[in-house]
């Protein structure tokens, strides 16, 4: 095993805080309308100021959305520092395009677009929230994520909203079952989001060395997938199972 750093990082110049990207990716379609995109407005309200000060003097935490139903588009046209951060609140109509949104977000994962950071970067974090099943191509979104080594490196979890999301395909975007739980009403699903976005952010903004290698990457990653899994497996959780949506 190399262990060589994964070259994105390697050009980056050197300063006291390294710069990380906290994605979003939130599914907006038809089915997502009333109590779902509700409470995801309601959680990611809450959720922006817990996420401020997590990088304390190690990271400057940036945020990024993208939502995606009939296409997909960023809140904001660059990610924007957690302190300035603004929440919008979403809509849900149309269709499930998630195959544009993994194309959009392969796009911006470039040192030449949302990665530009001057410092050296932390790997990104990526989060997925989605109720259904895809309506537009995804195999080539995700082919093309799949290539782009930013991904690769970066924590990939998802937060499946009820019962007919498709957890194989939230799978297949994680690489890790275990990085994939289920919301059942909405309050697991805020009790879901936070928690994997803060125990995502603290393990991706925190630096095992200078230059990480790939295994440093692949241990953040096992190590929010475990803390994830262990969770959403805990009486907090499992206790509002069968209430629904």
């Amino acid at each position: 095993m190399s262990d060589k750093p994964i070259n994105p990082f390697d050009d980056a110049e050197e300063i006291a805080k390294k710069s990380m990207v906290l994605f979003f990716l939130i599914d907006c379609s038809g089915s997502m309308g009333g109590s779902k995109i509700g409470t995801v407005n309601s959680v990611m309200e809450e959720l922006i100021p817990e996420i401020r000060g997590i990088g304390g003097a190690d990271a400057d935490i940036k945020i990024a959305v993208l939502k995606f139903s009939g296409g997909s588009e960023w809140m904001y046209s660059e990610p924007i520092s957690v302190e300035d951060f603004e929440w919008k609140p979403l809509d849900a109509e149309n269709v499930t395009d998630l195959g544009s949104a993994f194309s959009e977000l392969s796009s911006k994962l470039s040192r030449s677009s949302f990665m530009n950071s001057p410092s050296l970067s932390f790997a990104p974090v990526m989060i997925l929230m989605s109720d259904g099943y895809p309506t537009d191509n995804f195999e080539k979104g995700l082919d093309e994520l799949r290539k782009n080594r930013w991904y690769a490196a970066g924590i990939k979890a998802a937060v499946a909203i009820g019962e007919d999301a498709d957890f194989d395909i939230l799978s297949r975007f994680t690489g890790n079952p275990d990085s994939v739980v289920t919301a059942h009403n909405g309050e697991a699903l805020a009790k879901l989001v936070k928690f994997v976005a803060v125990t995502s952010s603290q393990i991706g903004s925190k630096s095992m060395r200078l230059a990480e290698t790939e295994e440093d990457f692949r241990t953040k990653q096992e190590s929010a997938a475990e803390q994830i899994r262990e969770f959403a497996e805990s009486d907090e959780i499992s206790a509002d199972i069968e209430e629904g949506w």
